[in-house]
């Protein structure tokens, strides 16, 4: 009997692994590039948990590009990350980016500079949420020309009590034929989540009726 729970903890915690995901591919021109190609590697799949950590922008370690490259996407084009393995926890996906004062491979992040591009929280009536292997968006047509880091996060608000769970990727990307609009309102990472955040805190499975997404509002063209 002592083997038999022993082994139920073990298959538990295993398949609570399983369940992680890292964002590790991007799609970008129509071209489905090879894995961590202009995405800055992520080395586990645990998540990132603490609300004032640096490696909420990028991940873990991952406030310098390391070996990234940087990829060339045009303003206004489609644009898809995939993972390792489909989104499996409860909770909203966003995208952010933020313009690189001089190139992507030296920007860490940081400042008042990531403005959204998208949001996907849940349907309603009845809560349900869009988890996915790939998320398809388009990068802003009217952003200027330069160097930008793409962000992308899943929120994991699947335990109602823990602490939630942050799963992110950045990608280098030069934009090319964008436009002039400075958009925003932009915010710094860590800064722009708050734990009192209703987005934050909620209970997805007790009277579950509406959900704001936590950060700011997407900016629009």
């Amino acid at each position: 009997m002592k083997c038999i729970a022993t082994c139920a903890v073990m298959l538990g915690v295993a398949s609570q692994v399983s369940s992680h995901y890292i964002f590790n591919s991007i799609t970008t021109g129509g071209v489905a590039n090879p894995t961590f190609t202009y995405i800055r590697k992520v080395y586990t799949n645990s998540p990132v948990l603490k609300l004032d950590s640096t490696d909420l922008r990028c991940n873990v370690g991952n406030t310098v590009a390391g070996n990234t490259t940087t990829g060339s996407v045009k303003a206004g084009s489609s644009v898809t990350f995939g993972t390792d393995t489909p989104v499996y926890h409860d909770g909203p996906v966003s995208v952010y980016m933020a313009k690189a004062p001089t190139t992507a491979e030296a920007f860490d992040g940081s400042g008042d500079v990531w403005f959204k591009i998208l949001d996907i929280g849940p349907k309603f009536p009845g809560g349900t949420w869009d988890l996915r292997a790939k998320y398809t968006f388009n990068i802003p047509s009217c952003i200027p020309n330069g160097e930008y880091l793409l962000r992308i996060q899943s929120l994991a608000i699947h335990n109602p009590g823990s602490t939630p769970q942050w799963y992110i990727s950045c990608a280098q990307l030069a934009v090319t034929g964008g436009g002039t609009k400075d958009l925003g309102p932009k915010v710094a990472i860590p800064g722009a989540f708050k734990a009192t955040d209703p987005g934050y805190t909620v209970n997805i499975y007790n009277n579950f009726n509406s959900y704001i997404v936590p950060g700011p509002a997407v900016a629009t063209c």
